[in-house]
């Protein structure tokens, strides 16, 4: 047998032992705070139309942005291996000098301040 049918084979064999154990492994005892759902602190038997603050909105597309830029920048080190190197860190220059005034217009206009 050559070595490619080999390693299929046992990725093959580990994958049904992984799945065949799974399944008989997990205690499955679901009492009720299992079963409820989980609502972010919200009660979830109560009513779905209490208001509240849209500051959740705010930070989650903080986070959001400022996650797409570690994700846009995780290529920067293979930057420097092509011919023009000067060219990519000038662009991730830019994107960080940009995310850089958002956030500093979004702190001088007090978006965020959690409390008023």
């Amino acid at each position: 047998m050559n070595i490619v049918m080999m390693i299929l084979l046992i990725a093959i064999a580990l994958s049904a032992v992984l799945a065949i154990v799974s399944f008989w492994l997990p205690q499955m005892n679901p009492d009720s705070e299992k079963l409820s759902p989980f609502e972010c602190g919200f009660d979830p038997l109560g009513s779905a139309r209490l208001p509240f603050s849209l500051r959740f909105f705010l930070v989650a597309i903080l986070f959001l942005l400022f996650d797409l830029e570690i994700a846009l920048l995780l290529p920067l080190p293979w930057g420097d291996q092509l011919d023009n190197p000067l060219l990519t860190f000038t662009w991730a220059s830019l994107v960080l000098l940009l995310l850089t005034l958002g956030l500093v217009y979004e702190w001088i206009q007090g978006g965020l301040e959690w409390a008023e």
